[in-house]
Protein backbone atom coordinates (compact mmCIF):
# COMPACT_ATOMS: atom_id res chain seq x y z
CA UNK A 1 0.00 0.00 0.00
CA UNK A 2 1.14 3.33 -1.17
CA UNK A 3 0.83 6.78 0.39
CA UNK A 4 0.12 9.89 -1.30
CA UNK A 5 1.59 12.64 -0.67
CA UNK A 6 -1.44 14.61 0.92
CA UNK A 7 -1.72 11.60 2.98
CA UNK A 8 1.76 11.73 4.33
CA UNK A 9 1.17 15.04 4.95
CA UNK A 10 -2.02 14.45 7.22
CA UNK A 11 -0.10 11.84 8.87
CA UNK A 12 2.70 13.88 10.19
CA UNK A 13 0.16 16.86 11.15
CA UNK A 14 -1.19 14.10 13.36
CA UNK A 15 2.24 13.27 14.69
CA UNK A 16 2.52 10.14 12.99
CA UNK A 17 4.85 8.58 10.33
CA UNK A 18 4.57 9.93 7.10
CA UNK A 19 6.11 6.62 5.72
CA UNK A 20 4.13 3.41 5.41
CA UNK A 21 5.48 1.58 8.12
CA UNK A 22 1.93 1.35 9.57
CA UNK A 23 0.73 0.34 6.80
CA UNK A 24 2.75 -2.19 5.12
CA UNK A 25 1.88 -5.66 4.67
CA UNK A 26 4.19 -6.78 7.63
CA UNK A 27 4.38 -4.34 10.73
CA UNK A 28 7.77 -3.46 11.81
CA UNK A 29 6.29 -4.48 15.83
CA UNK A 30 4.27 -7.33 15.16
CA UNK A 31 0.50 -7.23 16.44
CA UNK A 32 0.32 -6.49 20.05
CA UNK A 33 -0.40 -9.98 21.25
CA UNK A 34 3.02 -10.77 20.58
CA UNK A 35 5.03 -7.66 20.74
CA UNK A 36 6.38 -7.72 23.94
CA UNK A 37 9.23 -6.06 25.82
CA UNK A 38 10.71 -9.28 25.35
CA UNK A 39 10.38 -9.79 22.31
CA UNK A 40 10.67 -6.61 20.38
CA UNK A 41 12.37 -4.94 22.61
CA UNK A 42 12.98 -1.56 20.38
CA UNK A 43 9.86 -1.63 18.81
CA UNK A 44 7.12 -2.98 21.16
CA UNK A 45 5.66 0.03 22.21
CA UNK A 46 4.69 1.12 18.60
CA UNK A 47 2.40 -1.55 18.92
CA UNK A 48 0.32 0.13 20.91
CA UNK A 49 1.16 3.67 20.08
CA UNK A 50 2.20 4.96 16.77
CA UNK A 51 4.45 7.01 18.59
CA UNK A 52 5.29 7.73 22.41
CA UNK A 53 6.05 11.33 22.29
CA UNK A 54 4.72 11.91 26.20
CA UNK A 55 6.74 11.39 29.30
CA UNK A 56 3.37 10.05 30.94
CA UNK A 57 3.05 7.58 28.14
CA UNK A 58 6.40 6.18 28.07
CA UNK A 59 6.30 5.40 31.72
CA UNK A 60 3.15 3.89 31.51
CA UNK A 61 5.02 1.12 28.88
CA UNK A 62 7.95 0.54 31.35
CA UNK A 63 9.41 3.81 30.55
CA UNK A 64 12.19 4.33 32.82
CA UNK A 65 12.06 1.44 35.03
CA UNK A 66 15.43 0.35 33.12
CA UNK A 67 17.18 3.58 34.26
CA UNK A 68 15.84 2.91 38.02
CA UNK A 69 17.42 -0.28 37.99
CA UNK A 70 21.05 0.98 36.69
CA UNK A 71 20.65 3.66 39.47
CA UNK A 72 20.18 0.75 42.20
CA UNK A 73 23.41 -0.56 40.75
CA UNK A 74 26.84 0.89 40.59
CA UNK A 75 28.66 2.20 37.44
CA UNK A 76 30.95 -0.65 37.24
CA UNK A 77 28.25 -3.19 37.63
CA UNK A 78 25.90 -1.97 34.83
CA UNK A 79 29.20 -1.76 32.43
CA UNK A 80 30.41 -5.24 33.69
CA UNK A 81 26.49 -6.20 33.02
CA UNK A 82 26.97 -4.75 29.26
CA UNK A 83 30.20 -6.27 28.18
CA UNK A 84 28.99 -9.49 29.21
CA UNK A 85 25.79 -8.89 27.08
CA UNK A 86 27.89 -8.57 24.10
CA UNK A 87 26.09 -5.68 22.69
CA UNK A 88 27.46 -5.20 19.16
CA UNK A 89 27.70 -1.61 17.81
CA UNK A 90 24.56 -1.35 15.24
CA UNK A 91 26.27 2.30 13.69
CA UNK A 92 28.46 -0.77 11.52
CA UNK A 93 31.56 -1.35 13.44
CA UNK A 94 29.81 -4.22 15.54
CA UNK A 95 32.20 -3.55 18.09
CA UNK A 96 30.74 -4.44 21.84
CA UNK A 97 30.13 -1.88 23.38
CA UNK A 98 30.50 -2.66 26.90
CA UNK A 99 33.97 -3.36 26.21
CA UNK A 100 34.49 -0.03 24.57
CA UNK A 101 32.98 1.48 27.42
CA UNK A 102 35.91 -0.16 29.17
CA UNK A 103 38.73 1.77 28.50
CA UNK A 104 37.51 5.64 29.16
CA UNK A 105 40.22 6.69 31.45
CA UNK A 106 38.61 6.97 35.40
CA UNK A 107 36.51 9.37 36.90
CA UNK A 108 38.35 12.27 37.93
CA UNK A 109 36.83 14.85 38.85
CA UNK A 110 36.14 17.24 36.04
CA UNK A 111 33.97 16.89 32.81
CA UNK A 112 33.97 13.62 30.68
CA UNK A 113 31.50 13.27 27.49
CA UNK A 114 28.91 10.92 25.67
CA UNK A 115 27.91 11.38 22.30
CA UNK A 116 25.03 9.66 20.51
CA UNK A 117 25.85 9.59 16.80
CA UNK A 118 22.77 10.12 14.88
CA UNK A 119 24.49 11.71 11.69
CA UNK A 120 22.73 8.94 10.00
CA UNK A 121 23.70 9.49 6.22
CA UNK A 122 24.82 6.20 5.01
CA UNK A 123 22.83 5.84 2.04
CA UNK A 124 20.09 3.30 1.93
CA UNK A 125 19.57 3.60 6.02
CA UNK A 126 17.07 5.16 7.93
CA UNK A 127 16.80 2.80 10.94
CA UNK A 128 17.69 5.69 13.59
CA UNK A 129 15.13 7.87 12.06
CA UNK A 130 12.19 5.87 13.23
CA UNK A 131 13.91 5.05 16.71
CA UNK A 132 14.29 8.87 17.54
CA UNK A 133 11.34 10.22 16.10
CA UNK A 134 8.47 7.67 17.38
CA UNK A 135 10.07 6.66 20.58
CA UNK A 136 12.57 9.40 21.46
CA UNK A 137 12.69 8.57 25.19
CA UNK A 138 13.94 5.54 24.80
CA UNK A 139 16.97 7.14 23.18
CA UNK A 140 17.02 9.01 26.38
CA UNK A 141 16.54 6.70 28.78
CA UNK A 142 19.74 4.37 26.88
CA UNK A 143 21.93 7.30 27.16
CA UNK A 144 21.07 7.69 30.94
CA UNK A 145 21.53 4.45 31.71
CA UNK A 146 25.25 4.50 29.62
CA UNK A 147 26.14 8.13 31.40
CA UNK A 148 25.70 6.59 34.94
CA UNK A 149 27.82 3.17 33.65
CA UNK A 150 31.01 5.57 32.58
CA UNK A 151 30.42 8.39 34.97
CA UNK A 152 29.89 11.24 31.80
CA UNK A 153 28.47 15.09 33.53
CA UNK A 154 27.46 16.18 29.52
CA UNK A 155 25.84 14.01 26.73
CA UNK A 156 25.05 15.13 23.22
CA UNK A 157 22.65 14.03 20.29
CA UNK A 158 24.61 14.70 17.27
CA UNK A 159 22.04 14.43 15.09
CA UNK A 160 21.60 14.72 11.24
CA UNK A 161 20.94 17.97 9.79
CA UNK A 162 17.92 16.85 7.89
CA UNK A 163 16.77 15.26 10.60
CA UNK A 164 14.36 18.08 11.89
CA UNK A 165 11.04 16.25 13.36
CA UNK A 166 13.73 14.26 14.98
CA UNK A 167 15.45 16.64 16.29
CA UNK A 168 12.37 18.51 17.66
CA UNK A 169 10.84 15.73 19.11
CA UNK A 170 14.07 14.64 21.61
CA UNK A 171 14.11 18.53 22.18
CA UNK A 172 10.89 18.66 23.73
CA UNK A 173 11.57 15.23 25.33
CA UNK A 174 14.42 16.36 27.19
CA UNK A 175 12.95 19.65 28.28
CA UNK A 176 9.62 17.16 30.05
CA UNK A 177 12.65 14.78 31.35
CA UNK A 178 14.20 17.77 32.87
CA UNK A 179 10.56 18.86 34.23
CA UNK A 180 10.79 15.58 35.79
CA UNK A 181 14.07 14.91 38.04
CA UNK A 182 14.84 12.43 34.55
CA UNK A 183 17.86 14.91 34.27
CA UNK A 184 20.34 17.35 35.66
CA UNK A 185 21.17 17.51 39.26
CA UNK A 186 20.82 14.56 41.65
CA UNK A 187 18.31 12.60 38.77
CA UNK A 188 15.61 10.76 41.10
CA UNK A 189 17.17 11.38 44.35
CA UNK A 190 20.49 9.96 43.34
CA UNK A 191 24.23 11.20 43.24
CA UNK A 192 23.97 10.70 39.48
CA UNK A 193 23.56 14.09 37.41
CA UNK A 194 23.74 14.66 33.53
CA UNK A 195 22.72 16.99 31.21
CA UNK A 196 21.50 16.17 27.59
CA UNK A 197 22.06 18.57 24.52
CA UNK A 198 20.74 18.24 20.61
CA UNK A 199 23.48 19.39 18.25
CA UNK A 200 22.03 19.34 14.82
CA UNK A 201 24.89 18.98 11.80
CA UNK A 202 25.39 20.71 9.07
CA UNK A 203 25.25 17.39 6.54
CA UNK A 204 28.06 16.16 5.83
CA UNK A 205 28.96 12.07 6.01
CA UNK A 206 32.38 12.41 7.39
CA UNK A 207 30.66 12.88 10.89
CA UNK A 208 29.70 9.60 11.14
CA UNK A 209 33.25 9.08 12.25
CA UNK A 210 33.64 9.58 15.71
CA UNK A 211 36.69 11.63 15.84
CA UNK A 212 35.15 13.93 12.77
CA UNK A 213 31.58 14.07 14.54
CA UNK A 214 33.75 15.37 17.92
CA UNK A 215 35.94 17.98 15.61
CA UNK A 216 32.27 19.26 13.89
CA UNK A 217 30.89 19.63 17.95
CA UNK A 218 33.61 21.76 18.92
CA UNK A 219 33.45 24.01 16.13
CA UNK A 220 35.79 22.49 14.10
CA UNK A 221 35.96 21.50 10.53
CA UNK A 222 35.01 18.07 10.70
CA UNK A 223 38.13 16.02 9.57
CA UNK A 224 38.86 12.52 11.48
CA UNK A 225 41.67 12.68 14.09
CA UNK A 226 44.99 10.84 14.44
CA UNK A 227 44.30 7.94 16.68
CA UNK A 228 45.62 6.92 19.47
CA UNK A 229 44.58 8.63 21.47
CA UNK A 230 41.50 7.41 21.18
CA UNK A 231 37.94 9.62 22.73
CA UNK A 232 37.76 7.38 25.39
CA UNK A 233 40.98 8.85 26.74
CA UNK A 234 40.84 12.42 24.68
CA UNK A 235 37.52 13.41 23.25
CA UNK A 236 35.37 16.31 23.68
CA UNK A 237 37.49 19.17 24.50
CA UNK A 238 40.68 17.00 25.16
CA UNK A 239 38.02 14.48 27.95
CA UNK A 240 37.72 11.06 28.42
CA UNK A 241 34.41 10.87 25.33
CA UNK A 242 32.36 7.50 24.45
CA UNK A 243 30.25 7.35 21.05
CA UNK A 244 27.26 5.11 20.69
CA UNK A 245 24.94 4.81 17.65
CA UNK A 246 21.13 5.73 18.76
CA UNK A 247 20.58 1.95 18.22
CA UNK A 248 22.88 0.87 20.18
CA UNK A 249 21.95 2.91 22.81
CA UNK A 250 18.41 2.02 22.82
CA UNK A 251 19.19 -1.47 23.91
CA UNK A 252 20.40 -0.60 27.11
CA UNK A 253 16.76 -0.28 28.94
CA UNK A 254 15.80 -3.05 28.31
CA UNK A 255 18.87 -5.18 29.08
CA UNK A 256 18.86 -3.32 32.62
CA UNK A 257 14.94 -5.13 32.86
CA UNK A 258 15.32 -8.10 31.58
CA UNK A 259 18.75 -9.03 32.45
CA UNK A 260 22.38 -10.55 30.43
CA UNK A 261 20.86 -14.03 29.81
CA UNK A 262 17.57 -12.98 28.43
CA UNK A 263 19.41 -10.78 25.65
CA UNK A 264 21.60 -13.80 25.08
CA UNK A 265 19.19 -15.63 24.73
CA UNK A 266 17.53 -13.90 21.70
CA UNK A 267 19.60 -15.29 19.06
CA UNK A 268 18.25 -18.67 20.01
CA UNK A 269 14.67 -18.00 18.00
CA UNK A 270 16.12 -18.51 15.01
CA UNK A 271 19.03 -20.60 15.81
CA UNK A 272 21.19 -19.68 13.21
CA UNK A 273 23.80 -16.77 15.06
CA UNK A 274 25.12 -16.82 18.10
CA UNK A 275 24.82 -12.47 17.84
CA UNK A 276 22.91 -11.62 20.72
CA UNK A 277 19.94 -9.17 21.07
CA UNK A 278 17.77 -8.10 18.07
CA UNK A 279 18.17 -5.54 15.18
CA UNK A 280 16.06 -3.21 13.02
CA UNK A 281 16.93 -4.83 9.70
CA UNK A 282 15.43 -3.49 6.83
CA UNK A 283 15.29 -3.54 2.93
CA UNK A 284 15.08 -0.62 0.15
CA UNK A 285 15.16 -0.88 -3.73
CA UNK A 286 12.56 -2.40 -5.92
CA UNK A 287 11.02 -4.92 -3.96
CA UNK A 288 6.92 -4.78 -3.00
CA UNK A 289 7.41 -3.83 0.76
CA UNK A 290 10.27 -1.57 1.44
CA UNK A 291 10.64 -0.87 4.95
CA UNK A 292 12.05 -2.18 8.72
CA UNK A 293 11.60 -4.75 10.91
CA UNK A 294 12.98 -5.09 14.41
CA UNK A 295 14.09 -9.42 14.06
CA UNK A 296 16.30 -11.51 15.90
CA UNK A 297 19.62 -12.35 14.51
CA UNK A 298 19.59 -15.29 12.74
CA UNK A 299 17.68 -14.39 9.22
CA UNK A 300 18.77 -15.11 6.29
CA UNK A 301 18.89 -12.27 3.41
CA UNK A 302 16.23 -14.59 1.57
CA UNK A 303 13.79 -14.32 4.29
CA UNK A 304 14.59 -10.51 5.07
CA UNK A 305 13.93 -9.72 1.03
CA UNK A 306 11.32 -12.07 0.11
CA UNK A 307 9.15 -12.86 3.44
CA UNK A 308 8.85 -9.37 4.90
CA UNK A 309 10.15 -7.37 1.79
CA UNK A 310 7.80 -8.93 -0.07
CA UNK A 311 10.10 -10.09 -2.82
CA UNK A 312 11.17 -8.34 -6.10
CA UNK A 313 8.67 -5.36 -7.40
CA UNK A 314 7.01 -6.13 -10.95
CA UNK A 315 8.41 -9.96 -11.36
CA UNK A 316 11.73 -8.05 -11.33
CA UNK A 317 14.79 -10.54 -10.28
CA UNK A 318 17.75 -10.18 -8.35
CA UNK A 319 21.00 -9.56 -9.40
CA UNK A 320 22.99 -8.21 -6.54
CA UNK A 321 22.59 -6.56 -3.18
CA UNK A 322 24.07 -4.32 -0.58
CA UNK A 323 23.94 -6.07 3.09
CA UNK A 324 24.25 -2.59 5.01
CA UNK A 325 24.41 0.64 3.09
CA UNK A 326 26.60 1.64 0.23
CA UNK A 327 29.79 1.31 1.51
CA UNK A 328 29.65 -2.21 2.34
CA UNK A 329 30.73 -5.10 -0.86
CA UNK A 330 28.16 -6.72 -3.17
CA UNK A 331 26.66 -10.00 -3.08
CA UNK A 332 24.72 -11.92 -5.41
CA UNK A 333 21.75 -14.21 -5.81
CA UNK A 334 24.17 -17.03 -4.45
CA UNK A 335 25.13 -15.44 -0.88
CA UNK A 336 20.36 -15.02 -0.67
CA UNK A 337 20.77 -18.16 2.05
CA UNK A 338 23.52 -16.08 4.08
CA UNK A 339 22.70 -15.37 7.88
CA UNK A 340 22.70 -11.68 8.11
CA UNK A 341 24.93 -11.43 10.99
CA UNK A 342 28.27 -9.50 11.50
CA UNK A 343 30.47 -12.58 11.10
CA UNK A 344 28.77 -14.81 8.68
CA UNK A 345 28.24 -11.29 6.56
CA UNK A 346 31.93 -11.05 6.72
CA UNK A 347 32.66 -14.85 6.11
CA UNK A 348 30.95 -13.99 2.07
CA UNK A 349 32.63 -11.04 1.78
CA UNK A 350 31.16 -8.15 2.98
CA UNK A 351 30.27 -6.36 6.06
CA UNK A 352 26.92 -6.41 8.19
CA UNK A 353 27.04 -2.86 7.80
CA UNK A 354 24.05 -1.05 9.41
CA UNK A 355 21.56 -4.41 8.77
CA UNK A 356 19.56 -2.40 6.05
CA UNK A 357 19.86 -4.14 2.63
CA UNK A 358 19.87 -2.41 -0.82
CA UNK A 359 18.24 -4.69 -3.92
CA UNK A 360 19.45 -4.08 -7.22
CA UNK A 361 17.72 -6.10 -10.19
CA UNK A 362 18.56 -7.42 -13.16
CA UNK A 363 17.89 -4.46 -15.66
CA UNK A 364 20.23 -2.06 -13.81
CA UNK A 365 23.67 -1.43 -15.03
CA UNK A 366 26.26 -1.65 -13.00
CA UNK A 367 28.50 0.96 -14.13
CA UNK A 368 26.10 3.76 -14.11
CA UNK A 369 25.41 2.56 -10.67
CA UNK A 370 28.59 2.50 -8.97
CA UNK A 371 29.43 5.89 -10.97
CA UNK A 372 26.53 6.86 -8.82
CA UNK A 373 27.81 5.55 -5.34
CA UNK A 374 31.07 7.16 -6.21
CA UNK A 375 29.90 10.45 -7.12
CA UNK A 376 28.29 10.86 -3.76
CA UNK A 377 31.31 9.33 -1.72
CA UNK A 378 33.77 11.92 -3.81
CA UNK A 379 31.49 14.71 -2.62
CA UNK A 380 31.29 13.77 0.96
CA UNK A 381 35.21 13.48 1.29
CA UNK A 382 36.19 15.83 4.19
CA UNK A 383 39.76 15.92 2.07
CA UNK A 384 42.48 15.45 4.40
CA UNK A 385 44.51 13.18 3.20
CA UNK A 386 45.56 12.78 -0.47
CA UNK A 387 44.43 9.20 -1.63
CA UNK A 388 40.91 9.51 -0.76
CA UNK A 389 40.51 13.65 -2.13
CA UNK A 390 42.37 12.35 -5.25
CA UNK A 391 41.62 9.06 -5.79
CA UNK A 392 38.04 9.41 -5.27
CA UNK A 393 37.76 12.00 -8.19
CA UNK A 394 39.74 9.73 -10.16
CA UNK A 395 37.50 6.57 -10.00
CA UNK A 396 34.58 8.47 -10.83
CA UNK A 397 36.32 9.88 -13.93
CA UNK A 398 37.35 6.60 -14.77
CA UNK A 399 33.90 4.93 -14.47
CA UNK A 400 32.08 7.99 -16.16
CA UNK A 401 34.25 7.51 -19.03
CA UNK A 402 33.61 3.60 -19.23
CA UNK A 403 29.73 4.93 -18.99
CA UNK A 404 29.96 7.58 -21.51
CA UNK A 405 31.18 5.31 -24.64
CA UNK A 406 35.27 6.69 -23.87
CA UNK A 407 36.66 3.99 -21.91
CA UNK A 408 39.90 3.00 -22.91
CA UNK A 409 41.34 -0.52 -22.35
CA UNK A 410 43.10 -0.98 -18.95
CA UNK A 411 40.91 1.41 -17.36
CA UNK A 412 39.01 -1.55 -15.50
CA UNK A 413 42.92 -2.50 -14.29
CA UNK A 414 42.83 1.13 -13.25
CA UNK A 415 40.27 0.97 -11.06
CA UNK A 416 41.32 -2.52 -9.47
CA UNK A 417 44.47 -0.51 -8.21
CA UNK A 418 42.24 2.44 -6.71
CA UNK A 419 40.87 -0.22 -4.18
CA UNK A 420 44.16 -1.16 -3.23
CA UNK A 421 45.69 2.13 -3.36
CA UNK A 422 42.73 3.38 -1.51
CA UNK A 423 42.27 0.42 0.73
CA UNK A 424 42.53 0.10 4.93
CA UNK A 425 46.20 1.40 6.03
CA UNK A 426 46.09 3.81 3.47
CA UNK A 427 44.14 6.65 4.38
CA UNK A 428 43.57 8.37 7.34
CA UNK A 429 40.17 6.81 7.92
CA UNK A 430 37.74 4.95 6.46
CA UNK A 431 36.12 6.57 4.57
CA UNK A 432 38.11 5.92 1.00
CA UNK A 433 38.21 1.89 2.05
CA UNK A 434 34.23 2.37 2.75
CA UNK A 435 34.13 3.68 -1.20
CA UNK A 436 36.44 1.01 -2.60
CA UNK A 437 34.16 -1.97 -0.94
CA UNK A 438 30.97 -1.67 -3.89
CA UNK A 439 33.88 -0.78 -6.39
CA UNK A 440 35.76 -3.81 -5.53
CA UNK A 441 33.08 -6.20 -5.28
CA UNK A 442 31.71 -4.94 -8.35
CA UNK A 443 34.33 -5.58 -10.48
CA UNK A 444 34.80 -8.92 -9.06
CA UNK A 445 31.20 -10.21 -9.94
CA UNK A 446 29.87 -7.83 -12.82
CA UNK A 447 33.54 -7.41 -14.92
CA UNK A 448 31.71 -8.33 -18.32
CA UNK A 449 29.60 -5.03 -17.74
CA UNK A 450 32.42 -3.04 -17.80
CA UNK A 451 34.41 -4.51 -20.58
CA UNK A 452 31.45 -4.40 -22.89
CA UNK A 453 31.14 -1.24 -22.28
CA UNK A 454 35.02 -0.76 -23.06
CA UNK A 455 34.94 -3.05 -25.93
CA UNK A 456 32.21 -1.24 -27.67
CA UNK A 457 33.98 2.23 -27.15
CA UNK A 458 37.34 1.14 -28.84
CA UNK A 459 35.25 -0.68 -31.36
CA UNK A 460 36.27 -4.13 -30.84
CA UNK A 461 34.28 -7.49 -30.10
CA UNK A 462 35.67 -8.74 -26.74
CA UNK A 463 38.04 -7.64 -24.12
CA UNK A 464 39.64 -10.24 -22.96
CA UNK A 465 39.75 -9.04 -19.28
CA UNK A 466 41.07 -12.91 -18.08
CA UNK A 467 44.46 -12.67 -19.61
CA UNK A 468 44.89 -8.40 -19.52
CA UNK A 469 45.83 -8.51 -23.27
CA UNK A 470 45.08 -6.22 -26.33
CA UNK A 471 41.78 -6.54 -27.64
CA UNK A 472 42.16 -8.18 -31.19
CA UNK A 473 40.52 -4.95 -33.66
CA UNK A 474 37.34 -5.44 -35.67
Amino acid sequence: MSLTISEQIARRGQGQAPSQLNAQRVPIYGDKATATSETKPLTWRLAHHDAVLDLATYESLKGFTGLKEALSKSPKDVGNMIKAANVRGRGGAGFNAGLKWSFMSPPDGLPRYLICNADEMEPGTFKDRLLMERLPFQLIEGMLITAHAIGATDGYIFIRGEYILAAERLVAAIEECLANNLMGDNILGSDFSFNLHVHTGAGRYICGEETALINCLEGRRANPRTKPPFPQISGAWGRPTVVNNVETLCNMPAILNHGVEWYQSLSEIKGKSKTPGTKLFGCSGLVNDPGLWELPFGYTAREIIEDLAGGMKDGKTLKAWLPGGASTDFLTAEHLDVVVDFDTIQNAGSRMGTGLIMVVDESQDMVPLLRNLEIFFQRESCGWCTPCRDGLPWGVKLLTAINDGEGQVGDVEKLEGLTRDLWIGKTFCAHAPGAMEPLMSAIKYFRPEFDQKIAQAVGVDVIDAAANQQPAVK
